[in-house]
């Protein structure tokens, strides 16, 4: 018996069956976000107290790239302010009031930053 290559049902647009041995079928596949350099990047820092109970947090939101790339950036700025936080749809969440050193830290590792609100 010979192995058949298995295909994902579910990414497959429009086609149900086809008696064509030739067809192939168009897969809906995301394509992979690319991350642009420091230099290219647009980032805005501003505190935050909405919907958190009334504590401030410090967002950092305009990234650009991969989901990979943005928990990195997320990770060393935690890290080099000692708290903890999150990142996900392109915006990163530091706990407490840290505008002032990320501003910093930030424009260290050569990205362009504006402070807002």
């Amino acid at each position: 018996m010979s192995k058949k290559k298995k295909s994902n049902f579910k990414n497959r647009e429009g086609v149900v069956y086809s008696t064509n041995p030739d067809f192939n079928y168009f897969e809906n596949i995301p394509e992979l976000a690319t991350t642009l350099p420091n230099e290219e990047q647009n980032l805005f820092v501003r505190l935050d107290k909405k919907h958190r109970g009334g504590k401030i947090v410090t967002l950092i939101e305009g990234f650009v790239g991969s989901q990979d790339d943005l928990k990195e950036l997320g990770k060393m700025l935690k890290s080099r302010c000692g708290v903890g936080g999150s990142q996900k749809d392109g915006e990163i969440l530091i706990q407490g009031d840290f505008k002032e050193k990320i501003y910093q830290i930030l424009l260290e590792k050569n990205y362009r930053v504006k402070k807002s609100g």
